[in-house]
């Protein structure tokens, strides 16, 4: 649990644009509560004075007083004299129960919540016999301490010559193994940015990763990436992305060029070299999250991995300590972050990163300050089914066009003023709604059963109220069960019409 105490001036700027012409403590309590329950204000998190947030947001102290008010009802906020007002989470004490947002409950489960704030598909078929037969190869290990920061050779040998298979050629040590991407990403922030370092990221893009960037100190550089559909451009912003790069000297960037998160979008090969070549000449390490990047569905090129763009192997050469480049002829340094968390199960904490073995050696060294290394049973499943992927990727574009084309059918049909755009790949549609309204939607879906992420959850600065993440990574059942609950939703919002603000409309 966290005990984070978060300043009236922190939680004004979470709260983004929260007032909608109703009760001002109503409002103010609705946002708060879908900051919590989407993750963003953590169980523990202590809120502002009542007095301290009336100021700040322009209040009395009593429209502060009755939203706090509300929330303690709702069993999200527990208040303590002389200890302030703490976040909780509905269910048993502080921790989190079932409904309460993100990384609770399952598509399915038994609460009766669906909760699609996850894009992840269940357990491949046939996984548990994998399991058995790698359980088989533990006794080889069992004279050993159990843990290997690095990651077992027989697991690193294989990511290799996966990597090899795909057109980059890739060496055993180039290669470490982590507790799925996130972990990857996070161990990278620790390692390559310092605090008030600019990064370059993606707008809209993975929460976890802009949090773990943030949570390293990093200046966030944002640069659009926008769906397909509405005024017909798609994908990233090149001009303004070379220009951030050149302007703002980010040390390093995050990208995920195969089927974006949320966007579903791929970056062409040729802005693929130019993107490369321009962090090359600024001494930019660019981290490509891979982790959907072999999820094609029916994607017409066929494309390699990021790493493989560049002009030559990345290398050390020009590079400082810090890994920034020093002057003119510095080869580009891409890192690859990949794992079988959307390929074969979530539940297989299974990641890694490819690098050159200089860093490598850096990451290891410290890793040891967050953990000692990755599970070997597990990652003695994923050796056993490597060799398998092109079996397994056929098997998982089959549903995953299946999901995608019901997704898109359900909600042309139930919504067809919403725009859904077509994607070829990943796990998600990025759906925009055409009125700024998201927040209220994913609040109001909650009452109807249904957990799904607002879109300011991907966004740096509160941005995407227009959009919404809607994954069709699960069965039939879910889909049309999550269409008829934003139904009931927007039905609900359309009785009750909001003011079309135009807020951050024109970010996308």
């Amino acid at each position: 649990m966290s005990d984070t105490q978060l300043s009236a001036r922190a939680l004004e700027s979470k709260l983004g644009e929260w007032r909608t012409g109703g009760s001002a403590y109503r409002g103010l309590a609705d946002r708060i509560r879908l900051l919590a329950l989407d993750g963003r204000l953590t169980a523990g998190t202590r809120l502002p004075a009542e007095r301290e947030l009336g100021v700040r947001l322009g209040l009395s102290r009593t429209t502060v007083t009755a939203a706090y008010r509300e929330l303690r009802a709702a069993g999200l906020l527990s208040s303590v004299r002389g200890s302030g007002s703490v976040v909780r989470l509905p269910g048993s004490g502080a921790g989190s129960g079932a409904a309460a947002g993100p990384g609770s409950g399952s598509a399915s489960g038994d609460t009766g919540v669906l909760d699609l704030s996850k894009a992840t598909m269940s357990a491949l078929g046939g996984l548990a016999d994998v399991a058995a037969r790698a359980a088989e190869d533990l006794s080889r290990h069992l004279n050993g301490p159990g843990f290997d920061p690095v990651g077992i050779p027989e697991l690193r040998a294989a990511i290799a010559e996966r990597y090899r298979v795909r057109g980059l050629p890739t060496d055993p040590d180039q290669i470490m193994v982590t507790i799925g991407a996130q972990h990857a990403i996070s161990l990278l922030a620790r390692v390559l940015v310092s605090r008030g370092d600019r990064v370059l990221i993606e707008q809209p893009s993975y929460p976890h990763a802009v949090e773990a960037l943030s949570a390293a100190g990093a200046r966030l550089v944002p640069v659009s990436v926008t769906a397909r559909g509405g005024n017909g451009s798609s994908g990233w912003d090149e001009p303004a992305l070379l220009q951030a790069l050149r302007g703002s000297n980010p040390v390093l960037g995050y990208l995920m060029p195969d089927f974006h998160n949320p966007t579903g979008q791929t970056m062409p090969a040729e802005q693929r070299t130019r993107v490369i070549e321009a962090a090359a000449r600024q001494g930019t390490v660019l981290i490509a999250d891979e982790t959907m990047g072999e999820l094609s569905i029916d994607r017409p090129d066929d494309f390699m991995p990021f790493a493989a763009y560049t002009q030559g192997e990345p290398g050390n050469a020009g590079m400082n300590g810090q890994g920034r480049g020093s002057g003119a002829g510095v080869r580009a340094t891409v890192v690859t972050v990949g794992s079988v968390g959307k390929t074969i199960w979530g539940g297989l904490r299974i990641g890694w990163i490819r690098a050159e073995p200089a860093l490598i050696r850096r990451l290891v060294v410290a890793l040891t300050a967050l953990d000692m290394g990755t599970p070997i049973l597990e990652q003695l499943i994923v050796t056993r089914m490597l060799p398998e992927m092109p079996a397994i990727l056929e098997r998982r574009s089959r549903e995953l066009r299946a999901g995608r084309d019901h997704l898109e059918a359900l909600l042309s049909a139930r919504f067809p003023k919403w725009t859904v755009p077509h994607v070829d790949g990943g796990l998600t549609a990025w759906v925009n709604l055409g009125r700024p309204v998201s927040s209220q939607l994913a609040l109001a879906a909650r009452n109807h059963g249904l957990l799904v992420p607002a879109g300011p959850r991907f966004g740096v600065d509160g941005a995407f109220e227009r959009f919404l993440r809607v994954p069709f990574c699960h069965g039939v059942f879910e889909m049309e069960r999550a269409v008829d609950a934003l139904g009931l939703a927007w039905g609900t919002l359309l009785r009750h019409p909001l003011p079309d603000t135009g807020y951050l409309a024109d970010v996308v």
